[in-house]
């Protein structure tokens, strides 16, 4: 076998144009069918009254034989004298197109079927496009059922020259033109005597002159995270590597974000010995030399090579809903294994897929293919299809339902030719000037455990002892700056970055920043962490459910316990404790005075300078 590995290849075209036949047949001539298994459908159709059809090889389930039409992808294997085959048999019918989209994404190349007699139809044309958008540029071209213009030389080179011109302004060169019957077997696998003037490959040895792919291990590292486990005091991260390699020792990065750890184990609990390595393709589990934050939908990638991250994304899209797409639509976008909500900023161009012009639009129908630019609140960590095929491209979700497919075109970035402006006032200068640094404390726990409470209480102690300094309260900010945001994971996780960026300006302005907010996710303060830098300080305001709920003094618990308050944390969404805190209070055990005592000597420690001690005017600056 000239290559070990499975040559993936989809088989698209019009519902009537033969495809599953031409499969079946395939699979047949090339002796890749289960023993008796032909002989066996030849049987059931014979007591069904039909005629023998090598579609129902594929067509296996009982809607698709009552219905005459395929319905789902399969995934069938074969293998000729070179190499082994896995098709993608994607749907043709106009109401299965969504299907084709997850089909034809994991395909190196592609069989496009079409009736010669009925030639090139409008889904031949959106199949084409789709083909394009995908990336799937090798293709071969099987004009089948020759038999039905009576093997004409004339006919064919007309269907073919449509084709070849069709594909040509999609930037794609069919690799070969075949006329072939699927159902007589007319150059399937053997060469056909009906057809004397040609001279080209058959549709297997057609196949068989395709080049595989580049191995994607050869590309840069994208591991998307499928899920984080705790093991003893580890935090275990697996996933499956889309492109690239991992070895233990590489520093990774994980995006969207800045943290960095290295590989300290490839686990291999069922194997014979640790493994050292591991390649595209292979799922992993990977512990680090250091506690990592992440949560499912990360990337791991080197270091030095990760994702772009951007708030915007411009993409080419296939749209299948019966709702038109329109300017201001939310959809969640997957990709690999994240899902983020998005808001369509606007339509750039509807594609016409006869003649393949681009036009403004307002809207995009049905069955329509265009470009479109999205907008998240958080940023996506995602590549463009012409840098990464695997991790950039995905689907548009609508109601649960996918409602388009897409690749990625650009992305802007974060910086969109912005340049940072240096103040003339640095920390130190201000650090003399206050008589203390500029920091946040970040104050996470349950609702009711007391973080509000101690928050003004503490702010009342540092400005009594000439502190600048400022509280950032869950609740007013989320009636002003974050009123848009709601309590999902994704609106919880922009309240944090939001807060944690507003926090950070502050510190820089040299203020003592007290953030009070039940920030639930780990891996969200390890981003806030992450804005803030070395001046953020964790503070777990700690206390049992139990003590919560009998305080409740919002009434919040009640709430959530009677009408099922959906994402209530403790409740009906869970809460990360920190488990390595900057500093500890169990509001169920101590006193409020003595909890803010704590927490005052706390923040002098941590933000009070040497020239404090010696009182403001020693400490400003001389002139």
């Amino acid at each position: 076998m000239r290559d070990k590995r499975a040559f993936p290849i989809v088989v698209v075209g019009h519902v009537d144009h033969g495809k599953s036949t031409l499969v079946g047949r395939l699979l047949h001539d090339t002796g890749s069918l289960p023993e008796g298994r032909a002989e066996q459908l030849r049987v059931q159709s014979e007591r069904r009254g039909l005629d023998f059809e090598f579609s129902f090889l594929l067509d296996s389930l009982q809607v698709e034989r009552d219905q005459g039409i395929t319905v789902d992808a399969a995934q069938i294997w074969f293998r000729t004298a070179l190499r082994r085959y896995v098709i993608i048999d994607a749907p043709g019918h106009l109401e299965f197109l969504r299907n084709m989209v997850t089909g034809a994404s994991a395909a190196e190349a592609a069989v496009l079927v079409v009736d010669a007699k009925a030639g090139v139809s409008e889904q031949t044309r959106r199949h084409g496009y789709l083909l394009g958008i995908l990336g799937v540029r090798q293709v071969v071209v099987a004009v089948n059922k020759i038999d039905l213009i009576d093997n004409d030389e004339t006919h064919f080179q007309a269907v073919a020259d449509a084709v070849r011109d069709y594909l040509g302004g999609l930037g794609i060169t069919p690799a070969a033109i075949v006329p072939l019957s699927a159902r007589h077997g007319e150059n399937v696998v053997d060469r056909g005597a009906r057809t004397p003037w040609y001279a080209g490959p058959t549709l297997v040895e057609a196949l068989d002159a395709l080049t595989p792919r580049p191995p994607a291990e050869h590309g840069p590292l994208r591991l998307p995270v499928q899920d984080v486990y705790r093991l003893q005091d580890r935090r275990i991260i697996v996933g499956r590597i889309e492109s690239g390699r991992v070895a233990v020792g590489d520093l990774v990065r994980f995006v969207p974000g800045s943290q960095t750890a290295r590989v300290a184990s490839i686990e291999n609990w069922n194997g014979p010995a640790p493994a050292t390595e591991a390649a595209t393709g292979r799922s992993v589990a990977l512990s680090f030399d250091h506690e990592v934050f992440v949560e499912r939908g990360a990337i791991v990638s080197a270091a030095d090579n990760a994702p772009r991250e951007s708030h915007v994304v411009t993409v080419q899209l296939f749209w299948l809903d019966r709702q038109p797409l329109l300017p201001g639509d939310r959809l969640s976008l997957r990709f690999g294994t994240a899902e983020q909500r998005v808001t369509v900023e606007a339509i750039e161009a509807v594609i016409d897929v006869e003649s393949l012009t681009a036009a403004p639009a307002l809207a995009l129908p049905q069955n329509a293919v265009g470009r479109a630019r999205l907008t998240s609140v958080r940023p996506l960590a995602i590549d463009s299809f012409a840098d990464s095929p695997r991790t950039g491209r995905g689907v548009l979700v609508r109601d649960h339902r996918i409602a388009g497919g897409f690749v990625v075109e650009d992305l802007p970035g974060q910086s969109r030719n912005l340049t940072a402006v240096d103040a003339p006032v640095t920390p130190e200068e201000r650090t003399l000037r206050n008589g203390h640094g500029g920091g946040v404390l970040w104050l996470t726990g349950l609702s009711g455990s007391g973080k509000s409470t101690l928050a003004m209480r503490l702010l009342r102690g540092l400005t009594d002892r000439g502190r600048l300094a400022y509280v950032i309260d869950g609740d007013n900010i989320r009636q002003g700056l974050n009123r848009d945001l709601g309590f999902s994971p994704e609106d919880r996780a922009e309240n944090v970055r939001r807060t944690a960026e507003v926090a950070r300006l502050l510190a820089d302005a040299g203020l003592i920043v007290i953030a009070a907010l039940i920030s639930p996710s780990a891996p969200q303060r390890a981003e806030a962490r992450r804005i803030i830098g070395d001046r953020f300080h964790e503070v777990h305001v700690a206390a049992d459910l139990a003590v919560c709920e009998e305080r409740d003094p919002k009434g919040l618990y009640r709430r959530a316990r009677a009408d099922g308050l959906a994402d209530f944390t403790g409740v009906s969404a869970p809460y990360d404790e920190p488990a390595a805190p900057d500093l500890r209070l169990d509001t169920g055990e101590l006193g409020i005075a003595e909890a803010t005592q704590m927490l005052l000597a706390f923040a002098e420690a941590a933000f009070v300078s040497e020239a404090a001690a010696t009182g403001p005017e020693a400490a400003r600056p001389p002139g």
